[in-house]
């Protein structure tokens, strides 16, 4: 508010009045917000309410898809540990869309929570710097923050990824298709430099086999259709999501091929399919458990540097008769 002050050429308390929502002469008013919008300064009640000693026991997640049985996980246990320390959790929605996820994170912040959780939407989350650093608690997880400096509990992508395709190359295959979501995507770009540095470790390359940008999983089995398709076809699918595995997974099915499949993430009824498959899986329970616990150490008052927490993956063999 100093900066608004100066800017607006009035003293602190007439901006903390227009602030406030207090009687002030209507050109002060207008100098006031005038220096507001062009600074970009909103009120920070996260501020004011350490000073004032006030808590909202309230705390923020903000994930990508409400739906998607990964995210409604996390924001089960993250409930589950708030209230254990007798705090609200607010979940809300990005749906993957970088300024929808700042609109949000604003939203939140002035609704005075404690701290927030986030699995990030966009690449650049400077803008939460300001309210970190007046003490903002800021928990990422499953991908890490970008230009920021914050706490992050992740997974271990690319050796989950490495461990997936050595167990394809084991069993013999070589001709191995690489289906996966947009690159723009830590987990995406996590678990492709994984497989790729697999592949290449066994002198395996072949470009001609990856499909990337894959967001549904109607266009995974499209996509393994077309590969199918191809004169010397694959003997052997890596599918970098839950969602794209089930798209593959019909296709296969749908054709009657022998071909392999290995997919990250578990998925609910996994063992009940037709066919062998193998998943990477992971505690996705921990993974939120861990961030919560975390959140709620910041908010007592631990003020060590940043960390990252990398959380392991495994093998899990699925289908039946896998």
């Amino acid at each position: 508010m100093v900066d608004v002050a100066r800017h607006a050429g009035v003293s602190l308390k007439t901006v903390s009045r227009v602030v406030n929502d207090e009687p002030v002469g209507r050109e002060l008013v207008d100098r006031v917000l005038a220096a507001i919008a062009e600074l970009g300064f909103r009120r920070n009640d996260i501020a004011r309410n350490l000073r004032s000693g006030q808590v909202s026991a309230t705390i923020g997640l903000l994930i990508e898809e409400i739906a998607n049985p990964f995210y409604a996980t996390l924001a089960s246990v993250a409930a589950e540990v708030a209230a254990v320390h007798r705090t609200l959790l607010i979940t809300a929605s990005s749906e993957e869309d970088p300024a929808r996820e700042r609109a949000l994170l604003a939203d939140l912040t002035q609704r005075r929570v404690d701290g927030l959780l986030v699995v990030p939407a966009g690449d650049d989350h400077s803008f939460l710097r300001r309210e970190v650093e007046l003490g903002m608690p800021v928990v990422f997880l499953d991908r890490p923050p970008e230009r920021l400096l914050a706490d992050a509990v992740l997974l271990d992508n690319q050796g989950g990824s490495r461990a997936g395709i050595r167990a394809l190359l084991d069993a013999g295959h070589r001709r191995i298709a690489l289906l996966l979501g947009p690159l723009r995507t830590y987990t995406m770009r996590e678990r492709l430099a994984g497989a790729r540095a697999e592949l290449a470790g066994a002198g395996v390359r072949d470009e001609a086999l990856l499909r990337d940008g894959i967001t549904s999983p109607e266009e995974a089995e499209r996509a393994a259709a077309a590969l199918l398709d191809l004169p010397d076809p694959p003997t052997a699918f890596f599918c970098g999501n839950n969602r794209l595995t089930v798209g593959a997974l019909q296709e296969l099915h749908r054709r009657g091929s022998t071909a392999a499949l290995v997919g990250f993430d578990d998925f609910e009824l996994a063992h009940l399919m037709p066919r062998p498959l193998t998943v990477i899986g992971y505690d996705s329970r921990e993974l939120a458990r861990v961030a919560t616990e975390r959140l709620f150490q910041r908010i007592a008052g631990d003020q060590s540097g940043p960390s990252t927490t990398l959380l392991p993956t495994w093998l899990l063999h699925r289908g039946l008769g896998g």
